[in-house]
């Protein structure tokens, strides 16, 4: 039986644009087998959508809070629920 799809956001705050931070994120989700996409906002915060199994969702949020990802991650605030579907591949917008 296959688990039933999440869909995490994440909005990730700290110097995260302008850095290949996007970029990053979406090569972690493939790799997770998420589906989803990474954006900037105006504000400097990059917004995470990732839709899939619920472990491999909290792998990519330790991911981004991790230290290791490119520019500086202060701060990143989660929400969860069930996957919408409809999204194919990641990507950066």
């Amino acid at each position: 039986m296959t688990a039933t799809p999440v869909r995490l956001s994440a909005w990730v705050h700290g110097r995260v644009q302008g850095v290949g931070f996007r970029w990053w994120t979406r090569s972690r989700a493939l790799e997770l087998g998420l589906t989803g996409y990474a954006r900037n906002h105006r504000d400097g915060r990059v917004h995470v959508i990732a839709e899939g199994p619920r472990e491999n969702c909290d792998t990519l949020l330790t991911l981004l809070r991790s230290g290791d990802t490119p520019g500086r991650v202060n701060l990143v605030v989660e929400d969860w629920g069930p996957a919408s579907g409809g999204i194919i591949g990641f990507e950066e917008r």
